[in-house]
């Protein structure tokens, strides 16, 4: 069976919900290993869940932070099951609309792999976009003109705030010889290369096809408008996930993990 891949959002910044710590970074999914996916509520998000196979492997990104970007690597080790906290009334996700007999929201579980070796920032890969040819700078020469034509494709820059994503595998490829070799510390990822060899870097074209274009601030940071849930496991490792586009508000789950 073909495997496929996956870009995951998850908030790494402390942010206190009813008394609670609400993040997850990628130190908090390396110390509980796997995790539940629960609390999205954006059906474009869940559906592709729902096609997730185990196996599938995910981008774990840091998102509605300082510096957003891709932090580790990861599973999935269990296909789509109902998400029980929508029908836990004291959730911050209840939906009354769905029960145990007729769920209508889903989440699959994830095993936790690595870290990024280099840390890939949300700055780079739009200054890699913004490229006005495939040419890649000098310091990511093996990245490969390819490489760069996939990046300007994703859906994280075309589209950037849903916060489940499928990636194609020259795009995984490519961001995987990123985390890997790293290298771009002469880039200026607010300009141009540093000693001029490089134009400037313009918003992508690709950018525009968000509903409301590319989704960060002067500091690179993504909008806080993205589909949350956070659980933990012997009362840590909470966490929420980033809001999906269609969400008028943020949402954060404050949930101590629970058992079905």
């Amino acid at each position: 069976m073909a495997v496929n891949y996956w870009l995951m959002k998850a908030e790494p910044d402390s942010r206190i919900i009813k008394g609670m710590d609400v993040k997850f970074s990628v130190d908090d999914f390396e110390c509980l290993k796997t995790t539940a996916w629960e609390g999205v509520r954006n059906h474009e998000a869940k559906n592709l869940m729902k096609s997730m196979k185990v196996g599938d492997q995910v981008l774990f990104y840091h998102s509605n932070c300082k510096d957003p970007g891709i932090a580790g690597f990861a599973e999935v080790c269990k296909e789509a099951y109902p998400d029980y906290t929508a029908w836990d009334t004291s959730h911050p996700y209840y939906d009354p609309k769905t029960d145990k007999d007729n769920p209508r929201w889903y989440m699959v579980d994830l095993a936790f792999k690595s870290r990024a070796k280099h840390f890939v920032p949300l700055s780079l890969l739009r200054h890699i976009a913004a490229l006005p040819s495939n040419t890649p700078p000098s310091s990511i020469e093996y990245l490969g003109e390819d490489g760069v034509q996939s990046i300007k494709t994703m859906a994280l820059v075309t589209r950037g705030r849903l916060s489940v994503q499928k990636v194609e595998q020259n795009t995984w490829d490519a961001l995987q010889l990123l985390a890997e070799r790293g290298g771009w510390e002469d880039l200026d990822l607010k300009g141009k290369e540093k000693g001029g060899k490089r134009g400037t870097a313009k918003n992508a074209k690709a950018g525009a096809g968000s509903k409301k274009g590319n989704a960060a601030n002067e500091s690179g940071e993504e909008e806080v408008s993205e589909e949350q849930g956070e659980k933990s496991a012997a009362g840590r490792g909470r966490k929420r996930k980033t809001a999906d586009e269609d969400e008028a508000t943020p949402r954060r789950s404050t949930r101590t993990r629970a058992k079905k």
